[in-house]
């Protein structure tokens, strides 16, 4: 039950990162259905009554959705990088903490790196 558990938040995880970086290529349907399902933890049945569809045609769209965000992953792969750039940065912190903890300017550049990361 918890390995099923911890699946579904990995995957709605997952699909929520992927929205963040591809949600603008999505159509407004689309992004609508997937940002309700997955980041307002909306079920079919609350979205199939936002849209006056049914809970079919809304599990269907969120399916190909999902599909499509992890096209455009396979395609693209900003996630990845995204999850490289994040463990670089955190390498070159600790290196920086252990070897050089007082270099001002290497703590402002990795600050700076982990602003660029954040925004």
């Amino acid at each position: 039950m918890e390995t099923d558990f911890n699946a579904k938040l990995a995957k709605d995880n997952r699909i929520n990162a992927l929205f963040d970086f591809y949600g603008s290529l999505l159509t407004p349907k689309q992004a609508d259905y997937i940002r309700q399902y997955y980041a307002d933890d909306l079920s079919l049945g609350e979205i199939s009554e936002n849209f006056n569809v049914s809970r079919q045609a809304v599990y269907d769209n969120i399916r190909r959705t999902e599909l499509t965000l992890e096209r455009y992953e396979e395609r693209m792969g900003l996630y990845q990088k995204f999850g490289a750039r994040n463990q670089i940065i955190d390498q070159l912190n600790h290196v920086i903490q252990t070897r050089h903890p007082d270099d001002q300017e290497l703590n402002q550049l990795i600050n700076r790196l982990e602003q660029l990361e954040e925004n």
